[in-house]
């Protein structure tokens, strides 16, 4: 393995700055409005999705380099992503939005997300919707450039791809604990057995990049998913 260099330190700072981001607007900021919330999310959203073309073109100057699109892996991602979507909502449907069950009305965790959501302005079904958009059809997008194109791209070098999977996929999941943990309360299994979860979706994400060169395919697999997420979270604040 080879020794670290500088590029590891702000290799390091990239895996960890989302979980502090989260920790900060997420929990830290718990009950300040939704405008600060807002805007330390905002700031800190920027920052990170900056970061990796500014290191790559500015500090390292390497050649800036936008693929073309393509479809290499793309049919694979679109069904993992597909399937992760159907199974989730099935999952939900039959068995976890009954209101004995984990997100059934007046549940702990489906209070806690609508006291979160509301929390940071989210108060109507139209806004919830745009989010959804949002998260599924861009964010998704700009994780698979920061995760997997980025971290996992710059873990690579050197090292085995493995290696650089586990450790960018260990990032991916730690700010989705503090997520799940705050909605289902860390002492729930929901809350592992869904960063387990989200784990495994990093690992085959980074999997899925080293074979087809490109985020296009995981990034389409990536926003099915978020869109079942997001059509869980409507269902449970607006039904």
């Amino acid at each position: 393995m080879k020794p670290l260099s500088r590029s590891d330190g702000i290799i390091f700072v990239a895996l960890i700055f989302p979980f502090f981001l989260t920790l900060t607007y997420f929990v830290l900021l718990t009950g300040s409005s939704a405008l600060v919330q807002k805007m330390v999310y905002g700031t800190g959203k920027i920052f990170q999705f900056i970061l990796p073309v500014f290191w790559v073109g500015v500090v390292c100057r390497e050649r800036w380099l936008v693929r073309c699109w393509n479809t290499r892996g793309f049919a694979e991602g679109a069904a993992f992503g597909i399937s992760v979507a159907i199974a989730m909502i099935l999952l939900y449907i039959f068995w976890l939005g009954l209101p004995e069950q984990l997100l059934g009305n007046g549940t702990p965790a489906s209070l806690a997300i609508i006291t979160k959501m509301n929390g940071l302005g989210i108060t109507n079904g139209q806004q919830f919707f745009l989010l959804g958009v949002f998260y599924s059809v861009i964010h998704s997008g700009l994780e698979e450039y920061y995760w997997r194109w980025f971290i996992f791209g710059r873990l690579q070098n050197g090292r085995s791809w493995l290696f650089a999977a586990v450790i960018s996929s260990l990032g991916f999941t730690a700010h989705h604990i503090l997520l799940l943990g705050t909605y289902f309360g860390y002492n729930s299994p929901f809350c592992w057995l869904g960063s387990l979860g989200v784990a495994v979706g990093g690992l085959y994400w980074a999997w899925l990049y080293k074979r087809s060169d490109s985020i296009w395919a995981a990034w389409i697999s990536h926003g099915f998913i978020d869109a079942a997420i997001f059509f869980i979270g409507f269902t449970v604040c607006f039904r």
